[in-house]
């Protein structure tokens, strides 16, 4: 659906009896940051469960909630929140998960995206909408995970795991990364970037993902003065930087931009530079047929000889393997 030029985009939240808050909170709160950030796309954010009201793990009553609905909509998102009761006894709160299951398999379309939180995934394991993907959970539920769905690939030790239209995290406070890896594919890794910057958390990459993009290199640290300069250098990559004038953006002397740049990113603020520009080149590489010598000018390089070093230094593939990739 559009409203004008943006993208509405349905993301509803399925709460579980005793849902872990932050499982909801930390996610949704970068969703909220996303619409604010940008206007391609808006997320119109639901919450949906068995019951029109539930007890969250601490104690919290959520009241309000949606009866759940007969079909999701089309190009729909649906989060599945982790809870303390897949690990509970009690005959009631297990007949509602086994609902909450029977209605995800029924539910769930094969435009759904789907993403689960924690021990989320149990109830998505048990609808079988990880049957033949590869996810993950929180450890202590990886055992379960691989006995409730025995048709998927339970992957340890990960922060978060992307299969198609099937995004699983780890532990509680992993759902905000998972969410701001979605966020930075839908949008843009600036977007993520200003999210987690305001969020004051790390933007993390987990070892076996491939997936994060090398825009996002060097933003682990939650230092608000360089995140200015990197912001500044990722929107103008090819600008003619001085250190000199990073050093203004960041109100600090070049001395100490220097110093504190390379101990926040491991990289000095030249090799920042020609990163963002190496990035930039690719970019440009994959989504057109201009000539080496264009590509490297616009990407902001001395010459064609130029990018090609720097270019050996961030690539183990040439530069042709990225020619035409997007066309």
């Amino acid at each position: 659906m559009n409203k004008g030029d943006t993208r509405v985009v349905p993301f509803l939240t399925l709460v579980p009896p005793h849902a872990l808050l932050l499982d909801i909170a930390g996610p949704l709160e970068v969703v909220r940051y996303a619409n604010a950030e940008q206007q391609d796309i808006h997320f119109e954010c639901r919450y949906i469960a068995a019951r029109n009201e539930q007890q969250s793990s601490i104690g919290l009553q959520l009241s309000a909630l949606e009866t759940l609905p007969a079909a999701l909509p089309e190009n729909a998102f649906l989060l599945i929140s982790g809870s303390t009761s897949g690990f509970d006894d009690d005959p009631q709160t297990r007949r509602e998960r086994r609902a909450l299951a029977a209605w995800l398999h029924a539910a769930v379309r094969a435009d759904t995206t789907v993403i689960s939180i924690c021990s989320g995934a149990l109830l998505a394991g048990e609808a079988g909408l990880f049957d033949g993907r590869t996810c993950t959970t929180h450890a202590d539920c990886i055992e379960s995970l691989r006995r409730i769905a025995p048709l998927a690939q339970v992957a340890e030790n990960r922060l978060f795991v992307e299969d198609g239209r099937r995004f699983s995290s780890a532990g509680i406070s992993t759902g905000i990364d998972l969410m701001l890896h979605v966020i930075s594919g839908m949008t843009s890794p600036a977007v993520a970037a200003r999210i987690a910057k305001t969020m004051v958390v790390y933007l993390r990459r987990s070892g076996n993902d491939a997936q994060i993009s090398p825009w996002l290199t060097g933003r682990n640290h939650i230092h608000p003065a360089i995140h200015r300069v990197q912001d500044r250098v990722m929107a103008e990559p090819a600008k003619d930087w001085s250190l000199e004038a990073l050093a203004d953006i960041a109100a600090l002397s070049e001395r100490h931009l220097s110093r504190l740049f390379r101990d926040r990113t491991g990289l000095s603020v030249i090799d920042y530079v020609n990163l963002m520009r190496v990035n930039l080149a690719r970019d440009i590489l994959a989504n057109s047929r201009l000539d080496m010598e264009t590509v490297a000018e616009r990407a902001g390089f001395a010459s064609a000889r130029h990018l090609r070093r720097v270019w050996q230094q961030h690539n183990h593939l040439p530069p042709s393997h990225y020619r035409g990739l997007q066309r």
